[in-house]
């Protein structure tokens, strides 16, 4: 079975084993889930993820981040904004900002995966992904 939107999977599956506390989480591998795994290690969200492959199917392990005890989160939030039945775009004018810049919106541009303060810089716009805070 195909899945209609393997972004809002890996969202949810970070955002499921987050809440539970667990220290990985797995998720099926694609070059833009490697490019938003490369934002949240860069930006502090998670710790690391290794590639694993068997045969024809890559799986990516996210390993997360907790603070001093495992009681405080990283991260906060994880929002899929634009959806297949709905796809959101924003301009270099109007790239939106997470909790006043607190947060990091992952855009879809022709660069590549950028965070929103990459693109406001780049001054392109594209899709917006995901928020996370």
């Amino acid at each position: 079975m195909t899945m209609s939107d393997p972004i809002a999977d890996m969202l949810t599956r970070i955002r499921n084993a987050n809440a539970a506390k667990h220290d990985t989480v797995d998720v099926p591998a694609s070059r833009t889930k490697l490019a938003i795994a490369d934002i949240l290690v860069n930006e502090g969200y998670i710790a690391k993820y290794d590639l694993s492959e068997d045969g024809a199917k890559k799986t990516m392990k996210l390993y997360l981040k907790y603070g001093a005890d495992k009681n405080e989160k990283i991260i906060s939030g994880l929002k899929r904004i634009s959806k297949p039945g709905l796809r959101v775009y924003a301009s270099a004018e109007d790239m939106p900002k997470v909790l006043g810049g607190l947060g990091v919106a992952i855009i879809s541009t022709n660069q590549g995966v950028i965070t929103d303060k990459q693109a406001r810089k780049l001054n392109v716009g594209g899709e917006v992904l995901a928020f996370v805070w």
